[in-house]
């Protein structure tokens, strides 16, 4: 699995997009009191508006993107629970990263909830960094940014 193509999704992958979406986050929910927002989004119309990509046959990792001017926004990462450890959600995040320097954008910003705190050891070693934490409603959400070279 070293070297799955990721690629858009289309709409016959929406589906697999909601039940990974789901495997990914419904572990929090007792965690964080909360459904994660990614549970909650409108999948079909992201797929549609050409925010997904996804990777494997079947699929078992996604990002969800959003370019605004000077930046790539990196909206959800999910990993099927069934394929960690194996270097899917890492080389999702080197995709951000390729996806965000082809128009030329400077950075990446994501945020997490506080309480998914294995997260906020993942993100720091990609080259995240702090940039603060806040409340948005029910979610207290620490975001980041990674300055791309």
């Amino acid at each position: 699995m070293t070297h799955v193509r990721i690629r858009p999704a289309g709409a016959a992958d929406v589906p697999a997009v909601k039940a990974v979406t789901d495997a990914a986050y419904h572990p929090y929910i007792a965690r964080i009191g909360v459904v994660p927002q990614p549970m909650e989004a409108d999948h079909a119309a992201d797929v549609a508006a050409g925010k997904v990509f996804v990777t494997g046959d079947p699929v078992v990792g996604l990002v969800v993107l959003e370019a605004f001017p000077g930046h790539l926004f990196l909206d959800s990462i999910a990993v099927h629970p069934g394929v960690h450890g194996r270097g899917v959600g890492g080389r999702l995040l080197d995709f951000v990263d390729t996806r965000a320097r082809a128009p030329g954008l400077g950075e990446v910003g994501l945020y997490t909830n506080a309480l998914m705190w294995e997260n906020q050891e993942i993100y720091p070693k990609y080259g995240y960094e702090l940039v603060e934490r806040r409340v948005d409603g029910p979610y207290d959400r620490i975001h980041y940014r990674k300055v791309l070279d």
